[in-house]
C-alpha cells in the first residue's frame, strides 16, 4: 500500500428543480467522503472539479479546501462533505481531483472518477472510488 493513498466515495443525489426566466435548473446534491488509507497524514490543500450537462456544457470548479475547510487527515481517518451543482438538463457527470500535501512535505493529487447526476428513477447505489 502506498504511503501516500486516500480511499473516496461519491453519492449523488437530485435535490429539486426550479424555472428562472423560462429555463429550468436541476439542483444535485452529492456527499463526498474521503478515508486516508495511506500511513502518512496529509492534509486536503484544493478541489478541481469539472461538471459536464447532457448537452456536453462543462463547467469547471477550483478552489481552496471544501466547504471552506482544509482538514489534515491520520492514517485510518475520514472527512466527509456536502455540496451541489445546479445544471440546465436533467442529467449530467462530474469527475475531477483533490490535492493533497503530506506532513512530510510531499504533495500529490488523488483523481475522482466520474459520477453521474440523474434526476429520475431511484438513486444509484453508492461507490468507492479509488
Amino acid at each position: 500500500m502506498s504511503a501516500y493513498h486516500f480511499e473516496i466515495e461519491a453519492i449523488a443525489s437530485f435535490h429539486s428543480s426550479t424555472e428562472e426566466s423560462g429555463q429550468t435548473y436541476y439542483q444535485f446534491t452529492y456527499t463526498i467522503t474521503f478515508t486516508n488509507q495511506g500511513s502518512v497524514p496529509a492534509q486536503l490543500i484544493s478541489r478541481h472539479w469539472q461538471i459536464t450537462n447532457a448537452l456536453g456544457h462543462i463547467q469547471e470548479v477550483q478552489g481552496l479546501g471544501v466547504i471552506g475547510q482544509q482538514p489534515l487527515l491520520q492514517p485510518g481517518e475520514s472527512f466527509q462533505y456536502v455540496s451541489g451543482c445546479r445544471l440546465t438538463t436533467p442529467h449530467g457527470s462530474m469527475h475531477g481531483s483533490f490535492f493533497f500535501v503530506a506532513t512530510d512535505g510531499h504533495r500529490f493529487d488523488c483523481p475522482v472518477p466520474l459520477f453521474v447526476l440523474e434526476t429520475q428513477g431511484q438513486a444509484a447505489p453508492s461507490r468507492t472510488l479509488h
